[in-house]
Order: C-alpha cells, then structure tokens, then sequence
C-alpha cells in the first residue's frame, strides 16, 4: 500500500469516528467495533501458555477462591497500557525516543532490552504448549510421541506463525489479514473453554455457582495460608501439616505472581504503542484505542481464563491425582475411584516420588539442626540419604516413600502438577471424549499459536526502535524471527520432565521481574510536560490517573521484588535491580534539566 493510500484510508476511519460520534452512542459502537485491532492483539498475546497455567494452577491449587486475581491484574495492565496509548496518540513522537530524549535513555534502553529478553525467553513455553497439544490431543496418530513427531509439531507451529507474520510485513492488507486471523484464533480460545464449562453446567457434575461468583471478591488471606479444603488433609498430617502447609503456600505464591505477570506482560507494553502508529492512529482516536482495549483485550480474558479456573477447580483442586495414592484391585493394577485400571502418567509418578523424596529428606536433614548434632551424627546423616539416592537401592527408597502415613500421601498426590492434557482427560465423562480433548487441543494450540506470532511480532518492533530504523522491511523481518530460534529449542529443552504447562511458571516469574521498568516508565511520561505539552492530564483526570498508575506500579514491584526474592540467584537479581536503578538516578542527575520544549498542540 502506498503512503497515499495509506493516508487516505487513515482519514476515512477518521471521518467514520468522527460521523459517528454526532450520531450518538450506538453509531460509536459499531463504528470502534469496525475499526478495532491493537486490543485484539494485545489479547492474542495475553491469552497464550501464561494464562493457561496461570488460570489452571489458580484452580488446582486455590479452587474458586482466587477468581478474582486475574481480572484485577488485566485491569492494572489495561490502565498502564491505556496511559501508554495516550502518549503514543497525543503526540507524534515514537515512544522509546521519547524516553531517551525527555525522561531517562537508562529507562528507555532498559525497556527495549527487557522487551526483547522477555520475547525471547516467553517463547519457549509456548512452543512446548503447543507441540505437547498437537502430539497429545488433536493428532497424536500423526505426530506421534517420538522426536520425529516432535520435529514435525514443532515444524508445523513455525510454518504457519511465519506465513502469518509474512502477511503483516506486507502493508495494510497484511495487516488487516494478520488481524483478523488473531481475532478468530482468540474468538478460538475463548469459545472452546466456554464451551467445556457450559457443558460442564449442564452435567451431572453441578458448578457451584454461588461460590465461583464469591471468588471474584478479592481475598488476600491465600498469599500466606492453604486454600481452605486443604484443612482436613493437613489436620491429619501429624508433625509434618507445617511443612505441607508452607509447600503449598509457596506454590500458591508462585501462581498468583505468575497469574499477575501474565495478564500483561512487558512486551504487551512495547506492542500497543506501535500497533497503534502502525494502523496510523493519532488523538482523533484516543476513544477508540480505551474501547479496543475493553473489548478486545479485557472481556475475551476474563471469559477464557475465568473459564479455565472454573474447569480446574471442579475437578483437580483439593483431589488426589488417580493412582499415586496406592488404589491397586485384586490383580494390583492401579485403578481409579470407580475401580477402573488406569495407567499414571509418567511424568505425574516422577513428580509424586520426588515430593515424597523431599518429605524424607526433609525428616532426614532439613528437620535437624547441623549445630545440635555431632559432627560425626550429621555426616552419618547425609551419607544414609546420600545411599538412598543411588540407583540400585530404589527398593529401599521406595519402602521409604510407602512408609509415610496416607494423609501425606495424599498431600503429595494433590501437589502434583497436573497440565491441560489431564484436564482434558478428567473431562471426559463430561464433555465426552472427542469434545474433551479436540477442544482443549484446540484452545491449547490456537493460545499458543496466537502468542507465538504476537512474541514475534513485537521482537520485530524493538530489534528495529533499537536499531533507529522504520519498523518494516528486512530488519523488521529478521528481529520478528529472532525469538522463533529459542522457541523452537523449548520443548528439546524441557522434554517430558514435567507438566508443559507448569513450565510457563518459572518463565512468567522472569517477566514480573522485568515489569515495573515499563510501568513506573509510564508514570513519568504521563506525568512529562516535555512529551504531552498542554494535553497532559489535567485537575481530577491528572489525581485520577496518577492514583490508578501508582497503585499499579507498586503492585507489579512488589511482585518484581519476591519474585527475585524467591528465585535461586536472589542475590545476583538484587544486585543487579540496584546497579539499574542507581545507573538510572546518575544519568537523570548528569543529564540536568533538558531544556527540549514541549510538542506543540495538535502534535
């Protein structure tokens, strides 16, 4: 598309909002519907593996009672990216320019390369995501469970997210492509995790309305204590309730900062702005950029992941996983609550024997004080568990685990981190085979191909900001295809060790790390004169926005700093916070007060 016709058709959907807006409210609506499409991307990003296991861990773990943590993390992301939007259409700066010039280069730079760290590291899930989907659920007859078959799945999701992106390069009709494929793939999301709940409420298994719906008012009580139905279990464990309990809250922590992280991730932050410029959007547009973001982005979220917790809880949460508990008939097959013979999965059997391994190491070592024994006492210890580990003595190993009184067991077998492939399998005397996996391979693999695309998408507009170059062409194409390279290494990395979808956990804790450089960048430039000039927020819109941000800010900090906190390079993650933080404050210093003038109106 030529620049002419580009224009042309910019100030078309200008004269459409304009018609519209004299024409009242319901003329509003359609038009912004008709012209809607950062928010449908931002959604296609969001609704991707880190929800997914946000979502389901926020079930198993938490039942209902967490239903409203992700609606009030996408609603501090939507604020930050509706302060982001603002800038970006009420002047005609690009934003990381922006930065660089009239905040803090430190600020700007650190945003960019967290972008594009976070792109090429968030990736990986993904790809793992959506391989296992495609190798479990929708053709395993195809792809198979070898390493062929996982070439060829992992092949398939980078073929098509590269057409796609090819189509974006292309110029307005690409994009307007590119776009409406991501709203069918969210539309995708959306409706195939509807659907299992709908049918879910129409089964003999009764939702429990009244209590999903008091999930949704906010309850701070679980980032220190078990989920209530845990009580019984945990009253039962005798001497060691304290160390399940501090287990399960821990990995109730990482949920809820992964479930926060992932409702707007860093790189949502760099996508926005960009798109916007991209569609050629400008001040004219401000109202339809707040109603894209409500309806593309917001609704679509709550929907899909609500549904996911809904779907988890029924039928993981406070539940043993099936055969880790010793339920074995007559001929000791392992069997299920109904006598069925089941076969456990691998990767949920190794999950089980290693939480018992930790219960006995636990009673072992870690229950013992090292200065309250002998020297000779404590390394008896460590060389008896030392001994249990070795490959030979699995027996006795096992005869340990089988010791451990049942309550523990059972705690253990609750603990397991279960995927959406289980779930997909639990569902079936609800939605019945073919419904229960086809649907859920199919939002499983429409989420991850969707965020895969938009990861590449983004990485494209940063590698070309941080190269000063227009973001199209041959450096657009080649920083959109840079996180595919990680992506496609993430699931010969991980393999089958553990559920894919827990694996979007740990990667989710590393985005929370990096958020707050977004958000607290965001405050000073709504906050900047030198950017917005005489469009700044004014009188109560200035108290409300500043309010609304702040909290924001200190929220996705606060998650930033346990995150660090709970990781195993704490101090490393610390050091490294400070020395960004101090470069930051040297260089405002240095630089002085920029004597830059403000843009002028209507810039």
């Amino acid at each position: 598309m030529t620049d002419e016709a580009a224009n042309s058709r910019i100030e078309q959907d200008r004269q459409l909002i304009l018609d519209a807006k004299a024409k009242g409210t319901g003329a509003k609506v359609l038009a912004y519907t008709r012209l809607s499409g950062p928010g449908w991307l931002q959604s296609a990003i969001t609704l991707g593996g880190g929800s997914l296991a946000g979502g389901l861990y926020l079930g198993i773990l938490s039942g209902y009672h967490l239903m409203w943590l992700q609606p009030v993390a996408m609603i501090m992301g939507v604020i930050m990216l509706s302060a982001i939007g603002y800038v970006a259409l009420s002047t005609k700066e690009r934003p990381f320019a922006a930065i660089n010039t009239h905040i803090n280069p430190v600020l700007g730079w650190g945003w960019a390369i967290a972008t594009l760290m976070a792109n090429l590291v968030w990736i990986m899930p993904q790809y793992a995501l959506g391989t296992a989907a495609l190798q479990q659920n929708l053709a395993p007859e195809f792809f198979g469970d070898g390493k062929n078959g996982l070439i060829s799945a992992v092949a398939v999701l980078f073929v098509i997210s590269a057409i796609i992106i090819w189509f974006y390069d292309s110029g307005g009709w690409g994009i307007k492509l590119f776009e409406a494929i991501l709203k069918i793939l969210v539309g995708i999301v959306v409706l195939c995790f509807f659907g299992v709940v709908l049918k879910m409420s129409f089964s003999t298994n009764d939702l429990d309305w009244g209590k999903i719906l008091a999930g949704y008012i906010p309850n701070f009580s679980l980032f220190t204590n078990p989920s209530p139905e845990f009580s019984d279990v945990l009253a039962q464990a005798g001497g060691f309730a304290k160390y399940w309990k501090n287990l399960i809250v821990d990995k109730q922590q990482q949920v809820m900062i992964t479930a926060a992280a992932t409702a707007v991730g860093i790189n949502m932050t760099f996508l926005l702005p960009y798109s916007m410029r991209a569609k050629g959007w400008d001040k004219d547009f401000r109202g339809l950029a707040m109603f894209d973001l409500a309806t593309g982005l917001f609704i679509p979220f709550l929907l899909a992941t609500s549904c996911v917790v809904i779907a988890a809880a029924s039928q993981f949460h406070a539940q043993p996983a099936a055969g880790l508990v010793g339920e074995t008939n007559a001929k000791g097959q392992v069997v299920d609550a109904d006598g069925k013979v089941i076969v456990v999965p691998g990767n949920l059997q190794d999950q089980f024997d290693k939480l018992l391994d930790n219960r006995i190491k636990a009673e072992m070592l870690n229950n013992r004080i090292k200065a309250e024994v002998s020297p000779e006492e404590w390394s008896k210890l460590q060389h008896e568990w030392d001994e249990l580990q070795r490959k030979d003595n699995a027996e006795a190993l096992q005869e340990k685990r089988n010791e451990l009184p049942l309550p523990e067991r059972t705690l253990a077998a609750m603990l397991v981190n279960r995927d959406a492939f289980q779930l997909a399998t639990a569902l079936k005397p609800l939605a019945g085979a073919t419904v229960s996996q086809l649907v859920f391979g199919l939002g499983v693999v429409a989420m991850a191909v969707s965020t895969i695309i938009i990861l590449m998408l983004i990485n494209g507009f940063v590698f070309c900001e941080m190269l000063g170059v227009e973001p199209r062409g041959t450096f657009h194409r080649i920083g959109c295809f840079m996180p595919a390279l990680t992506g496609i290494a993430g699931p010969f990395i991980w393999g089958d060790s553990d559920a894919k979808a827990w694996l979007a956990v740990p990667t989710s804790m590393f985005g929370m790390v990096l958020l707050p450089i977004a958000y607290a960048t965001f405050f000073f430039m709504m906050n900047s004169p030198k950017i917005l000039g005489d469009r700044i927020p004014k009188g109560g819109k200035r108290v409300a926005w500043n309010l609304a941000m702040g909290i924001s800010t200190l929220l996705a900090t606060f998650g930033c700093v346990w995150s660090i906190k709970s990781s195993a390079f704490a101090t490393y993650g610390f050091i490294a916070l400070g020395v960004f933080i101090g470069l930051a404050i040297i260089v405002h210093f240095l630089r002085g007060n920029s004597s830059s003038a403000p843009p002028a109106a209507g810039e």
